[in-house]
Order: C-alpha cells, then sequence, then structure tokens
C-alpha cells in the first residue's frame, strides 16, 4: 500500500469516527423529538414547583472536595459518550432540580428572572446558523439586527443620532466599556489618575467598582455620597463634594448614578445629577441595568426622566427584557468616544474591516461574538412591545400591591414604599434579636421552598428583599409570597416565644 493510499484510508477512518458532530436528518429528528419532550416537560411543571431547593434535597453529594466545594454524581467524559436521552436525565437531575429555579413565577430573590420561550427559539436558530456578529462584513445582517435592537434602547433613553453601542454579555462588562471610553476621552492617565474623582453611592453596583479597578484606575479618589431615607443619591451632598473638590484643585472625572438600585431597587434623581455633572464637566454615566427598560411602561417613565441626561448608560435586557442570560447593553451618546478607545484592526482583518458600517468589535472589547441579539429581536419582531410594557407595569404594581399588603401584616416592618419593583422588609419578633431572627426566616424560606427571597444589610441591619422581575409572576404569586411569609414568621416567633 503506497502512502497515499494509507493517508487516504486513515482519512477515511477519522472521518467516518467524527460523524456523530454532523447528524443526519433521521437523527436530528430523533434529538428534536426528545428536547421537545424535555422542555414541555419542565415548562408544564415550572408553575407548581419549588422556587428554591437545597443541594442535599436535590442530589446525591459524595464528599466534599479539598477545597470544601461538594463533588457531585456527574460522570467523567468517555470515548463513545452516554447517548442524549442519558445525558438528558443527567441533566435533569443535577442541573435543574438543585438550586434557584429562576423561571418560577415564585423566584423573588434577585434582579435577572424569566428566560423566554422565544429567546431560547433564537438561541437556537443563532447557534445552528452560527452567524459571527462581531463585523458587519461577516455578517450584514445579524450586524442590523443587533443595530435595530440598539436603535429601539437609545430611543427609549433620549439618545439621538450619533450615538454609539453594542449588545455586551452583561451589565459587568457594559459599565467596563463605559468606565474605559471615559478614562480614555478625558485621559486620565498617570499622575492625572490620583487627582481624578469618581461619585457614586453606596447602593452603586459592585461591579462598577470592579471596572474602576480593571480600568488601571484604582488610585482614583472615590467620594461615596450619601443617600437619602429612600435610598436615593442626595444631590446637594453630591453638588457640595464637587464644589469642594474642585476648589481643592482635584478633577471631577465621573458621576455614577444608578436607575434602579439592586439593593433597594431605588432610582437617584437622574436629571439633578446629570445637570451637576455637566456644570462640573465630569462624564456622566448611569448604570440602568436593572431599571432602565421600565421606562417602557408609564409607570416608569417619569420615574426615569433625565436619562437623556448622560453621556453613557447601561441597560440588561436579561434583566427586565425577561430574556435569557447573558445580553446586555450599552449606549454612549457620542459613538466616537467608544470607536476612539476600542477601533483596532489587524493585518488578517483587511478583508473585513474596511466597510462603512460600524461593527461591534470596534466598539466594545469583544471580538469573538455571538448573535446575542436574535434573542432580544426574535421576540420583539414576534410580539411586539406592547406585552413588554404591560409586564412591566405589572411588576411594578405588583410590587407596591406586595409593600401595602405586608405593611398591614402583623409583625413585618416594610421599607419605603418601592421606585420599581423591588420592596425591603423584616421581621419584627415578640423576643429574639431582630438580625438573627430575620436570619432564621430567610433560611426557614429557603428550607420551605416554594418561594425564593434573598436578605441584605441596610445600615446594617439585616433585611429581606422581594424583587418583583420575572414575567410569570402574577398577583397570585405574590400573593404565595405573602401567604408564607406570614406563616413562616409567625410560627419562628412563636417557637421563640414558647422557648422563653
Amino acid at each position: 500500500m503506497t502512502q497515499q493510499n494509507r493517508l487516504s484510508e486513515r482519512l477515511v477512518t477519522l472521518k467516518n469516527k467524527s460523524l456523530p458532530l454532523d447528524p443526519d436528518a433521521a437523527i436530528r429528528a430523533e434529538i428534536g423529538h426528545l428536547v421537545d419532550s424535555y422542555v414541555e416537560e419542565y415548562l408544564s411543571d415550572v408553575d407548581t414547583a419549588p422556587a428554591f431547593i437545597g443541594e442535599d434535597e436535590a442530589s446525591n453529594v459524595l464528599e466534599s472536595s479539598s477545597s470544601g466545594v461538594p463533588i457531585q454524581t456527574l460522570p467523567g467524559f468517555v470515548e463513545d459518550g452516554m447517548g442524549l436521552a442519558a445525558t438528558l436525565s443527567l441533566l435533569k437531575t443535577e442541573v435543574d432540580r438543585p438550586g434557584i429555579a429562576t423561571t418560577s413565577p415564585r423566584f423573588f430573590g434577585y434582579i435577572p428572572g424569566g428566560g423566554l420561550y422565544y429567546s431560547a427559539v433564537a438561541d437556537l436558530l443563532a447557534s445552528v446558523t452560527n452567524k459571527y456578529a462581531g463585523v458587519y462584513f461577516a455578517s450584514p445582517g445579524a450586524v442590523r439586527v443587533e443595530d435595530q435592537c440598539l436603535d429601539f434602547l437609545a430611543e427609549l433613553v433620549g439618545y439621538g443620532a450619533g450615538y454609539g453601542g453594542y449588545l455586551s454579555s452583561g451589565g459587568s462588562l457594559a459599565n467596563f466599556t463605559a468606565v474605559v471610553a471615559a478614562r480614555d476621552f478625558y485621559r486620565v492617565e498617570g499622575p492625572k489618575i490620583a487627582q481624578s474623582v469618581i461619585y457614586l453611592t453606596d447602593h452603586a453596583h459592585h461591579c462598577i467598582d470592579k471596572a474602576v479597578h480593571l480600568a488601571g484606575l484604582s488610585t482614583c479618589i472615590v467620594r461615596r455620597i450619601p443617600v437619602d431615607n429612600r435610598y436615593r443619591m442626595r444631590t446637594d451632598l453630591l453638588e457640595n463634594q464637587l464644589e469642594e473638590d474642585k476648589n481643592a484643585g482635584l478633577i471631577p472625572f465621573f458621576v455614577v448614578a444608578t436607575a434602579g438600585t439592586t439593593n433597594t431597587g431605588s432610582v437617584d434623581p437622574l436629571e439633578a445629577i446629570g445637570q451637576l455633572a455637566a456644570r462640573y464637566g465630569a462624564w456622566y454615566h448611569i448604570d440602568g441595568a436593572y431599571g432602565a427598560l421600565f421606562a417602557l411602561c408609564d409607570e416608569g417613565k417619569e420615574m426615569l426622566k433625565g436619562m437623556e441626561w448622560s453621556d453613557s448608560i447601561v441597560m440588561d435586557p436579561h434583566k427586565t427584557l425577561f430574556l435569557p442570560y447573558g445580553i446586555g447593553a450599552l449606549l454612549v451618546k457620542d459613538k466616537n468616544r467608544l470607536l476612539a478607545s476600542h477601533a483596532v484592526g489587524a493585518d488578517y482583518m483587511q478583508d473585513v474591516i474596511h466597510v462603512e458600517a460600524t461593527s461591534p468589535a470596534t466598539v466594545s472589547p469583544e471580538l469573538t461574538k455571538h448573535f446575542r441579539g436574535l434573542r432580544m429581536w426574535l421576540p420583539l419582531q414576534v410580539v411586539g412591545v406592547a406585552p413588554f410594557r404591560s409586564a412591566l407595569a405589572e411588576k411594578m404594581l405588583l410590587a407596591r400591591h406586595f409593600h401595602s399588603k405586608l405593611s398591614r401584616v402583623e409583625g413585618f416592618e416594610v421599607g419605603p414604599e418601592p421606585d420599581l419593583s423591588v420592596v425591603t422588609y423584616r421581621f419584627i419578633p415578640k423576643f429574639e434579636d431582630p438580625d438573627l431572627f430575620n436570619e432564621r426566616l430567610v433560611q426557614a424560606i429557603h428550607k420551605d421552598g416554594r418561594i425564593f427571597v434573598s436578605s441584605t444589610r441596610l445600615n446594617g441591619v439585616f433585611m429581606l428583599r422581594l424583587a418583583v422581575v420575572c414575567f410569570r409572576s402574577h398577583q397570585t404569586d405574590v400573593d404565595t409570597a405573602l401567604q408564607v411569609l406570614d406563616e413562616l414568621a409567625h410560627a419562628l416567633d412563636n417557637a421563640s416565644f414558647s422557648t422563653e
């Protein structure tokens, strides 16, 4: 046998062994049936399944690793695989079941919630076609789809022609990109870093601090502006600090307002902060990852007045457009500021970069880019904007309903009426320390599993949080939360009383 024949024979063998990577029509039909059945079973149970299942209750745990992380009963990878049916069974028991069910209508713990079915369909289509959404030349249609989504967001916040932006993997990367653009525009480098001042509150998302560090600005002066009794930035104190810093020869550099804090859902006075930033020549950034999209509904529009004053704004469709994890957005009023920080090229890219259209890769840190915009574009095209407006208005009203009802339940103390859809509260027990009691209450809620809420600390006080963000959450689900809280809190309180 000649060397060429041996090579050909080897190539045939390798091809045949690789064929499972490209299933034929018959196998695809079988896969589709199995996956459709799996999805239908999951969604048919989503309304009644627990909102939280502890790992020890959901799965077999063998032991703990040296790092203290439990070792699961997940088998290792083998040469010929285990087949789809067995793999889906493993996925159901070891991944879907334990932990928080963010798709549950009674998931009230954190901001992201839902995972639209239409977006899942879009992700399937985007993955099958595998369009590269990083540069216009590679996929003009994919970039136009993402641009249409960005135009929709820009109009919502009051940005006109000349803005720039991109669909990011989430709010953290989007905030980081904004910090970099501001740093480069103001040329904050060398000795100037230590003279430049950043202004925000203690309720600004911690990804801002991380972004500042990653951008090489850790030695900037950071001013934590106090908040009022509704956890909104005090603009009078911001103004005083800006004036004091200017008189001291420092540089007011970056002012951050939050349109819906993660901790309390509070909206800073956006317009007043924007006017102050403009007066002192600082870059004005709004982190609206959670709250900015509430401007779609009348109930949120007035609350969010002033977003148009910003130089940049972050919004997360995977939060308040209910999309699956992995899609945020950054908008910058002047596109040239983004281009100045991110437009680069390479010899091997010479065929794709010389086009007039702006590509996502030239206004963001990302080069390889999944066509994530399809998960936003497709549902908006299919069902329209109206259902999203209604759902957001409903979430705001549900939070107010919860706040009003819980304030009348004996033993409960509620925080301020919500700006958007987050409510803070706690139970005041008869005898026990309130912080210790509410910590035990959260644990009891998680063990019960019917609802999922989270906790925080406000001014050092242990508080519970309810965030109404899942598109499946309706009045019956909020009423269930009220019932569970009343039931478990008083059961714990009576048990403590009986032991005194």
